[in-house]
């Protein structure tokens, strides 16, 4: 043990916090039509077999991470992103998520190692509104919220939350380690409800040691 560092160590990790003047930032037109189409090839080309299947059950998603051709596609945003945040990101992790009709997004903080997040509408059967919070300190508190810790969240006047709805090619930057977030159950429209979504995280450029929590 060493006490005498505790400053030190709460210093290190200053870099994780998002400031409380962040907004969430509307980011039109990330992929034109000709990129759309592309995307909308390759996650036709993956196998089943290589989908990610064990958030099925609690979010109705499947899921695949670090694609070579989307981590390609994080690299040449990053640039953006970082105008967008106002600090220097580098790429920290990606992955496809298709929600089926059973879709839907609890509310929850992300990891560090999501610090910043593009989230970009690739295909949807309708339009899907998601909400956020205002920033909120990083760590979180850990406040007991009760059995109806959902309900709890969403009604909370401290939080409040705002939404955003995307459309094919649109996206939004986001901090979702210090910005609840989450969806609704996607609308019963029909057995093809869907919504097929491309997450970009982002963190501060040199912590990539630092969001591991080992």
């Amino acid at each position: 043990m060493a006490p005498s560092r505790l400053p030190e160590f709460v210093a290190s990790l200053r870099s994780l916090c998002t400031d409380p003047t962040f907004t969430v930032k509307d980011v039109p037109a990330v992929f034109d039509a000709e990129a759309l189409a592309s995307i909308k090839r390759t996650i036709k080309s993956i196998p089943m077999t290589a989908m990610e299947m064990h958030e099925i059950n609690r979010f109705g998603r499947l899921i695949v991470h670090d694609l070579p051709e989307f981590t390609e596609l994080q690299r040449a945003l990053t640039a953006r992103v970082s105008g967008l945040v106002g600090e220097e990101a580098e790429p920290s992790y990606n992955f496809l998520c298709l929600y089926t009709r059973m879709g839907v997004c609890e509310p929850h903080l992300d990891a560090p190692s999501a610090k910043w997040t593009l989230d970009v509408c690739i295909d949807q059967s309708e339009p899907w509104p998601i909400h956020f919070s205002q920033i909120v300190p990083w760590p979180e508190n850990g406040v007991e919220l009760g059995d109806d810790w959902q309900t709890a969240i969403k009604s909370s006047p401290d939080f409040k939350f705002q939404s955003k709805v995307l459309t094919p090619g649109d996206g939004i930057v986001f901090s979702g380690s210090s910005q609840w977030h989450y969806r609704d159950p996607l609308p019963q429209t029909g057995a093809k409800s869907f919504c097929d979504l491309l997450f970009f995280h982002y963190i501060p450029k040199g912590t990539s040691e630092l969001v591991k929590p080992r």
